[in-house]
């Protein structure tokens, strides 16, 4: 069998299913990341009617066509679940129509090579928005080889699939651990004011010690990431030095997704941040192990009570004297250690987790392209 070529219309057809009967919640809906899949939505739905958003089914794509300002990306995923799910009326929803000549896995592994978000770029059109429409996404051009090759491809990727999802159960597994000790550790311990165990530090970068190579943001993740500031031809004289086993924070709790960006600094490096971010340090690290304490910065209770004691008017803060008041058990510090182990396995097991996700994407156009040379060497011989 020999590479046919087909524009993708010929394999495609839209879908248009309506919420009218109202039979999906809220619960069902989701967004469309970059990173090719569905996610938890973002939008504020209080009040917003259900009954027009597009239903997509099981073997369904959806792709939002507004392709401006997503990273030189285009958002689109495919719901191999068994579950229908709910998006916005705006976004596209469609199947593979011609089963015959292309199998759904494979286009899918097509839409994650970096080469498709380059051409829905390069083809997006319009001036407040640019968009890749429909009649765009059509007009693709498509090299497939027989369906027998596709499958052998699918499978390889579908396997990769399977061990990733293995491997991301056990790291379920192993956070509800963690949140079995910690919530063991607060019924049975009094919580305790952190105030006596923390003090603030304010060591400036004098004399620009550290270049701006060194400026650091923190994020919602609760991670020092390289700054989104420009910093071009700024000097880095008067930021705010974090050590080893240093703590910041960004008091700033406004439009941070209702979280708080506070980060441990576990390395070498020395960091600079902001000169209006708290900087401090454990008193004594016999009483509190640091990686204890990040460990209940990260949790989810520990942003809701800082956003609910966030004060101001214009914009509303978390400063450092509120820190001091934040309560939680401190055990002696065996079970510190242990707990913070444990946790510490969790997050470099979710760190690998992210890199399996990141070669799984990675290898799809790998397969493409091995697939289409395997047709071509086959017709050769």
């Amino acid at each position: 069998m020999s590479l046919t070529k087909y524009k993708l219309g010929e394999l495609i057809e839209l879908c248009d299913v309506r919420n009218y009967d109202g039979k999906y919640v809220l619960d069902d809906i989701r967004g469309i990341s970059t990173s090719k899949e569905f996610i938890d939505t973002k939008a504020n739905m209080d009040g917003v009617s259900l009954s027009t958003y597009k239903v997509v089914g099981c073997q369904e794509f959806a792709y939002v066509a507004d392709t401006s300002r997503r990273g030189d990306k285009i958002a689109i995923a495919f719901n191999t679940t068994n579950k229908p799910v709910l998006i916005s009326s705006i976004y596209t929803v469609f199947r593979v129509s011609n089963k015959d000549k292309i199998i759904s896995d494979y286009l899918y592994m097509y839409f994650n090579r970096p080469g498709f978000d380059r051409y829905a770029r390069f083809n997006s059109w319009g001036s407040a928005r640019e968009t890749f429409n429909w009649e765009d996404m059509c007009d693709i051009d498509i090299e497939l080889p027989d369906i027998a090759t596709q499958q052998k491809y699918v499978d390889i990727y579908k396997a990769m699939v399977a061990n990733h999802q293995s491997y991301e159960r056990g790291l379920e597994d192993l956070k509800l651990v963690c949140n079995g000790y910690i919530e063991d550790l607060r019924r049975k311990m009094p919580c305790t004011k952190i105030g006596p165990y923390i003090r603030e530090l304010t060591i400036k970068n004098e004399n620009s010690i550290y270049g701006t190579d060194s400026i650091k943001g923190i994020s919602i993740n609760k991670e020092f990431i390289t700054t989104k500031a420009n910093i071009n031809d700024l000097s880095a004289n008067g930021y705010k030095l974090v050590l080893k086993n240093q703590f910041a924070f960004n008091p700033n709790t406004a439009r941070m997704g209702e979280k708080i960006c506070v980060a441990h600094n576990n390395t070498d490096n020395v960091y600079l941040v902001s000169s209006i971010y708290p900087v401090f340090e454990i008193v004594d690290h016999n009483k509190l192990f640091p990686e204890y304490l990040m460990m209940w910065f990260k949790r989810s209770e520990f942003d809701r009570y800082v956003r609910f004691n966030s004060w101001g008017s214009a914009r509303e803060t978390f400063d450092f004297p509120d820190m001091l008041n934040v309560e939680f058990p401190i055990p002696d510090m065996e079970i510190q250690k242990s707990i913070a182990n444990i946790y510490s396995v969790y997050i470099e097991r979710k760190r690998i987790n992210e890199q399996l996700k990141s070669q799984i994407k990675d290898i799809c156009p790998i397969l493409i392209k091995g697939s289409i040379e395997e047709e071509r060497k086959t017709k050769e011989a």
